[in-house]
């Protein structure tokens, strides 16, 4: 009996999705929940299980198709089982020679390995498509993992050998998530009178604070103390008082959250996507520290989830991870504003009339001037420094 395999229901937002790869070819034998296929949307890469264990007896769309939601993209026979490949005994001299590069290889000194497991799906598509061996490819992902930024540079002669001279060139489509991020980024552009305040904050009380702290913190709960957390109470508390900040424009009206849904920028392979924190006002020092170490870890698996990314009145990014000093984010609509963190560098300061070295970070706040006045975007900075210089307030609630 065939079991068609359907995509998955799609949400209203996502019209329809590309499939990425194949995991499986006809005639292999696949088992129930394992993973067949990858598919794209412009947000997430979506896994589609097999819903039954048997044989994959048919492949309805290739690689860089489209489908839309609840359309049949391959049949499986139920319980069949695959045909044995066949293969004749070897004989007694065969056996040796396919023995001497084994053992050669044994001997030979160690050098990196790359299978498709370490690949993003994007990735995947391109080594697949233009047959490239991701084995020869140097990885510059997080753990050594193969990008597609990395098999376009190997294409283009820019990492590996290349001939001497050569000027090659490779063009390569945008995968759906990459061209959804430049829609987005456009229409922030051309739809918000955007301007971008900054402020600096010595954050020696909270690096204090995670040295003395850090360590009984993660007894108690399992996670390390980050910055991340310190932030995200100060955003959440400062979107208290400063509800227009928290806003959203629809027409000619303005929306205001009594909430603090707070989307986290993460970086990954394919593009930056922002996973929502849900009432992070409401939320402990602990549970955000888990829940952007979890959102972390699913966005470098490419397991988030639709609903993970979906709303968010509020974005936090942080370019300081790569090293960036200072920065202007881009508002992300239909939400108001966006804080930006930087590096943390020492740098001197004047305090009671003494130069003193302190851990200063630089801070910026991108807000839509059609609804925020500059007055209220200064002043939310100015809250959020003073609660990372005396995080105690964070803790009392002040």
């Amino acid at each position: 009996m065939s079991t068609e395999v359907k995509v998955p229901v799609l949400p209203e937002s996502v019209s329809d999705a590309t499939i990425a790869s194949w995991h499986k070819k006809v005639g292999d034998a696949v088992k129930r929940d394992e993973n067949l296929v990858d598919l794209e949307t412009d947000k997430v890469v979506l896994e589609v299980p097999s819903p039954v264990d048997g044989v994959l007896k048919e492949i309805k769309f290739q690689a860089g198709d489209t489908v839309t939601s609840q359309q049949v993209i391959a049949l499986i026979e139920e319980g069949a089982v695959a045909e044995a490949k066949d293969e004749k005994p070897a004989t007694e001299a065969e056996e040796k020679k396919a023995e001497a590069p084994k053992a050669a290889k044994a001997a030979a000194p160690a050098t990196k390995k790359a299978g498709t497991a370490e690949l993003s799906p994007a990735g995947r598509r391109v080594a697949e498509q233009h047959g490239i061996d991701p084995a020869q490819v140097e990885g510059t992902g997080r753990g050594g993992r193969v990008t597609k930024e990395d098999l376009v540079n190997y294409m283009s002669g820019k990492t590996g050998a290349a001939p001497s001279g050569a000027r090659p060139e490779q063009r390569v489509a945008m995968t759906r998530i990459r061209q959804r991020i430049a829609e987005r980024m456009m229409e922030s552009k051309n739809s918000i009178a955007m301007l971008t305040s900054f402020n600096e904050v010595n954050l020696r009380e909270v690096m204090k604070m995670r040295k003395t702290m850090g360590e009984q913190f993660e007894k108690a709960h399992g996670i390390k103390l980050g910055f991340m957390s310190f932030f995200v109470k100060a955003a959440a508390n400062a979107l208290q008082r400063f509800p227009i900040i928290n806003a959203s424009v629809d027409g000619s009206d303005i929306i205001y959250h009594g909430y603090a849904d707070i989307s986290i920028a993460v970086a990954t392979d394919k593009g930056l996507v922002t996973p929502v924190l849900r009432n992070a006002e409401s939320m402990s020092f602990a549970e955000v520290e888990q829940a952007i170490a979890d959102y972390a870890k699913k966005a470098r698996d490419g397991k988030l989830a639709l609903e993970d990314l979906q709303g968010g009145t509020f974005t936090i990014t942080n370019g300081g991870t790569f090293g960036s000093l200072m920065s202007t984010p881009i508002v992300n609509p239909p939400q108001s504003a966006i804080l930006g963190m930087h590096a943390i560098k020492e740098r001197p300061v004047v305090e009671n009339g003494q130069v003193i070295a302190a851990p200063m970070m630089y801070i910026a706040l991108s807000y839509d001037h059609r609804i925020i006045d500059g007055k209220d975007a200064v002043l939310f900075l100015v809250d959020i420094k003073n609660q990372l210089e005396n995080p105690h307030r964070m803790l009392l609630g002040m």
